[in-house]
């Protein structure tokens, strides 16, 4: 199947990549700046340029300049090393909201019978909590010991 294919997930069409595909990234250059707004609540922005792990398939994906608006949510865990180093080690979902081609002049949520980006990110957010619910209750936290962590700096 092609990645233009029309393809359909739980009753759900969509079209890209299949469901069960994975990329794996390398981060280069990355800044993360967050600021904390509240006791326990911060904002922060992650710029940086990823690059395939390898190389792309011939003929696959879309082209150049397509724009993505993707919605994370997400576990930060964290492990200070020394004063000035902290491993890293996040997990989550990542939800497409959006996309734009290059020869688009609107955002696929912008065209007839599509969802806005706020009703999609509504649609994300009360999916999460039901599925959280849904789960049963954790006894204990994730331990911090974890062997996914890097203990090395980063």
């Amino acid at each position: 199947m092609s990645f233009d294919d029309l393809k359909e997930f739980n009753g759900q069409p969509y079209s890209g990549m299949a469901v069960g595909g994975s990329h794996t990234w390398r981060y280069t250059d990355a800044i993360w700046r967050e600021q904390k707004v509240a006791p326990d609540r911060w904002e922060f922005t992650f710029k940086s340029m990823k690059r395939r792990g390898q190389p792309a398939p011939p003929g696959s994906g879309v082209p150049p300049d397509t724009l993505y608006h993707w919605y994370l949510l997400a576990h930060q865990r964290v492990r200070k090393i020394d004063e000035d180093s902290y491993a890293t080690f996040m997990s989550g979902l990542k939800y497409k909201i959006a996309h734009k081609r290059p020869y688009w002049r609107r955002w696929s949520c912008e065209y007839p019978d599509q969802a806005s980006e706020r009703d999609r990110v509504v649609e994300v957010l009360e999916d999460a909590l039901d599925r959280l619910r849904a789960e049963p209750a954790a006894s204990a936290p994730l331990p911090v010991t974890s062997t996914r962590w890097q203990t090395t700096r980063l």
